[in-house]
């Protein structure tokens, strides 16, 4: 095939165009922050689950402290009852049985409170330790919401320069005779479509071409279309393949 210097010359405009519009699809597509963003929804997920069995250990220990309380509450009366008995009765066994249920519940009382200092102390650390589950949850939100905004934000730029160069594109391949921009289409919708030829090497692959074939390539026409060996590229020659 022979085409006009200049129109092989465009391809590189197309290439450069469709590599962009590629780039750019990617990132609308899948934005760099994407990622994190994932790995920070399963982060949460178990940093919830781990905030669901420090609950249930404060939960729990707070049942425990409420029964302690009531158990408190309960001695407390019969303390009261048997005070208020002792004080009425003239009976000195009977007295007598009074001060000893008297002692054995102060006894008990001072047991449920030693239980109760002790769950206390255990809550303490509980509650210490759902804030601290909490805060890394909160954290966590703050970060993934920041970082999807910046996806956001990104897709956003990204579709903007993608219509850009999609109205670009549609306006150079206008320019380009039909028979080039076929096979152009043809190459790059497998590979590589062209590529400049600067020092040697093909621009679209980067490889440095063979000596033999490059002394083909350019005992070539300057219209005529010719090929990468290496990628199968239209290898573009202006001033600068010299």
């Amino acid at each position: 095939m022979n085409a006009d210097p200049a129109d092989q010359r465009k391809l590189l405009d197309l290439a450069d165009l469709d590599a962009r519009i590629r780039r750019d699809e990617r990132v609308a597509a899948n934005p760099p922050q994407a990622e994190r963003v994932r790995e920070l929804i399963a982060q949460r997920a178990t940093l919830a689950q781990e905030l669901g069995t420090r609950a249930n250990v404060r939960d729990d220990i707070t049942a425990e402290l409420k029964r302690l309380e009531s158990d408190v509450a309960v001695v407390d009366a019969r303390i009261a009852r048997d005070t208020e008995r002792l004080a009425a009765s003239s009976n000195p066994k009977q007295a007598q049985g009074f001060e000893n249920e008297l002692v054995s519940l102060k006894r008990r009382k001072g047991d449920l409170e030693d239980m109760e200092i002790a769950l206390m102390e255990r809550l303490e650390a509980a509650d210490a330790a759902v804030a601290e589950q909490e805060a890394l949850i909160a954290d966590t939100n703050a970060q993934g919401a920041q970082l999807s905004a910046e996806a956001k934000t990104t897709v956003s730029d990204a579709t903007t320069r993608l219509d850009g160069a999609r109205r670009d594109r549609d306006a150079v391949a206008a320019s380009v005779p039909a028979d080039l921009l076929g096979l152009y289409e043809r190459l790059a919708s497998r590979g590589n479509g062209a590529g400049l030829l600067r020092a040697g090497a093909c621009e679209a692959c980067r490889m440095v071409l063979p000596p033999s074939d490059l002394a083909t390539v350019r005992r070539a026409q300057t219209d005529e279309v010719v090929f990468c060996p290496e990628c199968g590229a239209i290898l573009v020659r202006t001033e600068e393949s010299r």
